[in-house]
Parts: structure tokens; C-alpha cells; sequence
């Protein structure tokens, strides 16, 4: 039996995390999170020691770490995006190999960094990429793999959930936080595009706003249209008004049928982690990239056949150059980020009126 601490148990996936630890033989010895909504572990763990100052936690685990039946061999991280990267180096310092929610970090750099204290450590980091466990990928993995050589699939991803005003008012509004809704929202997906397709040739943004991104990915074996958004506004009428959520991934004119399957993802990822078979720094480095370029490029006027058909929807917001419109090149910082935030700075193919 193994000793995990986690690191954000208030959050929403956290539950996911001590059900994990508890369905594969393990013990939840201690959690942390700033707030104390966590009920959900008189259900899970309910014998857990619980903190909400972090320091009180990070001297209890020190306390552990004397005696080796005690002493922590994981922490997994639940907590807000920007903390990911202090608080994985604080697990690591504890002694102890790290389980992350994604995204890990928001930069190639900080992967480095982590490598770094890996090193420093001996213990290791493990990412949750729990798509590349679900049925569905699998199959999907394997049907491209099987595809000749130079087969090149046509992909359509459209990712839509729906969000209330508390969002924006939350960590995960903040940019700075949420490092935006490309990666807050779409980080797993870039993953699982990479885990089928394989290296990404080409990274374009046609549109970039607080709410919701759009842009064109070629990686060796496909093309790849996607839409991100949180604003119901973008619902498809068929949908609209009846459920909160749209989700559809087309290939080459099929459906990628995986609306269900997800509830167990996390315990096969901890199975996989605890076999040794778990995805570390070196997995994760992929889709970080992606969407570090996505959250730092400059919306450009997508080639034909190669923006997102929604984006034809938001036509009366386009930024076309003309005379008396700045470019995003020439804006000052302070317009530019405005700009961005207001949803008013991309630019995209115009629609015929």
C-alpha cells in the first residue's frame, strides 16, 4: 500500500483523484486545499489529515518522511493551473514521485525546470493523459497506424461548454491563472491529436479571445480545423437550450464516437502510473508547446479550407485590414491585451453576406 497526499481537494477534479487512490489498494494520508469544502472525504477517506495552510501541511509531510511506513510515495496535484509547477517542485522536494492534472505547466521551460528538480530529487513526475486510455482513442490509434503511410486525415474538432458568469470571476478566467481557455479547456485534446497523428508540422490561430479560440493544426498524419469555446452563444441551434455541452470530433467524415467511457479514465491512469507504465515530463512536453504557441501567436486570416466553420459565424467581429484599422503588429501592448480580452482582436476568413 502506498502513501499519496493531494494538493487541491476542493477542486472539481479532485474527487476523481482520491477515488483513484482508493479503487487501486491505496492510502490517502493527508490533503490540502485553501478551502475547507471537502465533505467529499468522509466518503473516499474520511481518516485523512486535512490542512488549509500550506505550510502546516508541507511540515507534516516532513513529520512523515521520518518513519518509512508513513513517508509519502506520491502527492497528487488538483490545484489551479499556475500553482501546477510549485507545487509538483514541493512534492518532488518531499521525497515523493508526483501525480499532475493537466496542463502541467504552461511552458517548455518549466518543463525543463522540473527536470531539473527531478534530477536534484531522484523522483519522477507523472502527467494525467487519461484520453490515451479511453476505448475509443485506442481505436482510433490504431485504425490511423494502420492507414497507409502517407495518409492524411481530415479532422474537424468542435469543443463547446458552456460556462456562467462565476468563470470569468474565478481562477479560470484569469488568464494569468488559467494561462486561457485554449489550455484550460483544450490541452487534452492537443494531447490526444499528437498521441494519434504524430509530430504537429504546422500551428495557426485565427481567433483569440477570453471565451473562445479557433485555429487550423497539421501534424503528419492530419489536418485539423478546432473550435474552443465556454460561451453557450456558440451552441449549435440542434443543441441549443437543451444541453450545455457540444462536443464533436469528425475524421475524414465519421464521428468520433466518445461521449461516454470517461468515468474511470483516472484510476486506469493510476494503474498505469503505479506499473510503471505512467506519462512523464517527456510525454507532456508535446502539447505544451502546442499550446504555448497557440496562447502567444498572433491571429492570422486562415488559407482556405482551413479555418473552422464557426469561426464564418463570428464574421461581423473579424478584424480585416483596412486604412483605418492597426494591425495587431502595430498596437501598443495596452490595446493589444484589451483587444484580446474584449474578443474584438482576431482575424478570420469573411463570410459571403
Amino acid at each position: 500500500m502506498k502513501n499519496f497526499a493531494l494538493i487541491g481537494a476542493a477542486g472539481y477534479i479532485a474527487p476523481r483523484h482520491m477515488r483513484a487512490i482508493k479503487d487501486t489498494g491505496n492510502r490517502l494520508a493527508v490533503a490540502y486545499d485553501i478551502n475547507d469544502s471537502v465533505g467529499i472525504i468522509d466518503s473516499i477517506s474520511p481518516q485523512s489529515e486535512f490542512f488549509t495552510e500550506f505550510e502546516r501541511f508541507y511540515e507534516h509531510a516532513h513529520q512523515l518522511r521520518r518513519n518509512p511506513a508513513t513517508a509519502l510515495d506520491y502527492v497528487a496535484v488538483c490545484s489551479p493551473n499556475y500553482l501546477h509547477h510549485a507545487h509538483i517542485a514541493a512534492g518532488l522536494r518531499l521525497g515523493a514521485d508526483v501525480i499532475c492534472e493537466k496542463p502541467l505547466v504552461p511552458t517548455p521551460e518549466l518543463i525543463d525546470e522540473l527536470a531539473m528538480v527531478e534530477r536534484e530529487t531522484g523522483q519522477r513526475v507523472f502527467n494525467i493523459l487519461q484520453l490515451r486510455h479511453h476505448a475509443a482513442i485506442m481505436q482510433l490509434w490504431g485504425k490511423v497506424a494502420a492507414a497507409p503511410a502517407d495518409t492524411k486525415f481530415d479532422v474537424e474538432l468542435t469543443y463547446i461548454t458552456s460556462r456562467g458568469k462565476w468563470y470569468m470571476e474565478s481562477w479560470k478566467g484569469d488568464p494569468r491563472k488559467s494561462f486561457g481557455v485554449a489550455t484550460n479547456i483544450g490541452v487534452h485534446f492537443y494531447d490526444m491529436l499528437h498521441f494519434i497523428f504524430g509530430k504537429l508540422q504546422r500551428n495557426v490561430v485565427h481567433y483569440s479571445a477570453e471565451s473562445k479560440a479557433a485555429g487550423y493544426l497539421e501534424y503528419e498524419r492530419a489536418r485539423v480545423r478546432w473550435f474552443l469555446s465556454i460561451d453557450a452563444n456558440d451552441l449549435p441551434d440542434a443543441v441549443k437550450g437543451k444541453k450545455p455541452t457540444f462536443r464533436s470530433i469528425d475524421i475524414s467524415g465519421e464521428q468520433l464516437e466518445f461521449s461516454e467511457g470517461f468515468t474511470d479514465l483516472h484510476t486506469t491512469s493510476y494503474r498505469e502510473i503505479l506499473a510503471g507504465r505512467g506519462y512523464g515530463l517527456e510525454d507532456a512536453r508535446h502539447c505544451i508547446e502546442t499550446v504555448n504557441v497557440i496562447r502567444t501567436a498572433e491571429p492570422v486570416v486562415g488559407a482556405a479550407g482551413e479555418a473552422h466553420p464557426f469561426v464564418a459565424r463570428l464574421r461581423g467581429k473579424c478584424w480585416l485590414p483596412t486604412p483605418s484599422t492597426p494591425s495587431p503588429s502595430s498596437m501598443k501592448a495596452p490595446r493589444l491585451a484589451k483587444a484580446r480580452a474584449s474578443g474584438t482582436l482576431f482575424m478570420c476568413v469573411a463570410a459571403p453576406a
